[in-house]
């Protein structure tokens, strides 16, 4: 029996490896993809080339493109441990999403090596610590004042401090009873987490930390620090109720500011990311379920935007998305949120506007799109765009339903000659 080749064993260290290993070309043409990475790349390809690390990564983590060729050196690290939160759909629930931590190496010209970590559970890890963390430094930048209750499984309070007055400006007596959700509205269009879904982390995990904007009950707003901790009898692991501190604290305005930035916005375009969108569609159709108010949902797709790309060249490709997201997002009405959900795709999620409404806005988009001029070497490039819509009134509250509606109505703009808006008598050609 002979040894094994250096080429066997390289096999075999790839195959076990439990890492993800791509070695690809600066285009994202997979050469070489271990099993590991095999395993994460397929599912977030879906239809799309999953021979190609770009076209794989479109929905996901569509920066990829533009972060490689930012990368002037012929060698060298391009990025290290980029996030990519792939458990992005709008059925998720409160819990750990999936992430992927992505290296990027440029071993040559025409030569990349990709890393895929699961790095799921260091997030959540990074998160309580990060929650901890928070709560303890206050200790030393200091308190203005804090307040502590009681409250039901439900929500409803079963008690309630003098301090909860002087904090809130509601009656602490007059409280008792009542849900706490129905007084303290968290600011949910930021990010924040509703109460119930707060209620059911700490159920899980002991306690949850959340920071936000808190309204008086004279309108003011102050930041305050939310910690829900589960309170249980005997031996019984469920939670009997919930203890709650409400602490008013300093805010330190660009450390949340960059943070919240990072967490929520597309790295290319500045415009909300899928994962920001999808938590916004969620907490929009919990209050139209509660007020039945309008919710209407536009997608818009830029027409041969890959032929943009091959004439002109990524840089140009990437300069056409970024004023498109700046034009639609200068358009948005109050509580509108414009989002880049992967490669030329983006939609607009319109609290309050019924389908005339979104009618009217998506036309508004395709003239701005269509007025757009970039100057090229080339020459003058102008672009038109694509758009369908849907509300959630015609899904039957269904989020699947609206995105699914909104895309359909979009692929029947695009057949119908591109540069259109969908139009409700186009239904029957």
């Amino acid at each position: 029996m002979t040894d094994k080749s250096s080429e066997e064993q390289l096999l075999e260290f790839l195959y076990a490896c439990p890492v993800g290993l791509i070695e690809c070309d600066a285009a994202g043409d997979i050469g070489m993809m271990n099993p590991y990475a095999m395993q994460h790349l397929l599912p977030l390809a879906g239809p799309r080339d999953a021979g190609n690390l770009f076209a794989a990564m479109e929905r996901h983590a569509p920066e990829l493109r533009s972060i490689v060729a930012a990368h002037v050196p012929a060698t060298g690290r391009i990025c290290d441990g980029h996030r990519i939160f792939v458990d992005l759909g709008p059925g998720r629930k409160a819990g750990a999403p999936k992430v992927l931590a992505c290296t990027l190496v440029k071993l040559g010209v025409d030569r990349l090596m990709v890393t895929l970590t699961d790095i799921s559970q260091q997030v959540v890890q990074e998160e309580r610590l990060r929650q901890a963390d928070a709560w303890f430094a206050t200790l030393l930048d200091g308190i203005n004042d804090y307040a502590a209750l009681t409250i039901e499984t439900d929500g409803r309070i079963a008690s309630v401090d003098p301090c909860f007055t002087r904090q809130t400006g509601h009656d602490h007596a007059a409280v008792i009873g009542r849900d706490l959700a129905d007084i303290l509205t968290a600011d949910t269009a930021g990010g924040d987490l509703r109460l119930d879904e707060q209620l059911e982390i700490a159920g899980r995990d002991g306690w949850h930390l959340q920071e936000g904007w808190q309204t008086r009950a004279d309108g003011g707003r102050y930041w305050c620090q939310r910690l829900v901790v589960a309170r249980s009898e005997g031996d019984d692991p469920a939670p009997s109720g919930f203890s709650v501190v409400l602490r008013d604290v300093p805010r330190h305005e660009t450390a949340a500011a960059d943070l919240r930035r990072l967490l929520t916005c597309d790295h290319l375009t500045g415009a909300a990311n899928r994962r920001h969108f999808a938590q916004t569609m969620e907490r929009e159709q919990a209050h139209w379920q509660e007020l039945r108010q309008s919710l209407s949902l536009i997608v818009l797709d830029l027409d041969h935007f890959k032929a943009v790309n091959d004439a002109h060249g990524h840089p140009v490709g990437d300069m056409l998305l970024r004023q498109v997201a700046e034009t639609c997002t200068a358009l948005l009405p109050p509580r509108g949120i414009f989002a880049r959900l992967g490669g030329e795709e983006f939609g607009a999620l319109l609290p309050r506007h019924d389908h005339a409404q979104a009618i009217a806005l998506a036309e508004q988009m395709r003239e701005g799109i269509a007025a757009l001029e970039i100057t090229t070497p080339r020459g003058p490039l102008n672009a038109t765009a694509s758009l369908g819509w849907a509300t959630l009134d015609e899904a039957g509250g269904s989020i699947d339903a609206l995105i699914a509606l909104a895309d359909k109505r979009l692929y029947a703009a695009k057949h119908a000659g591109r540069n259109q808006v969908y139009q409700p008598e186009a239904r029957a050609a």
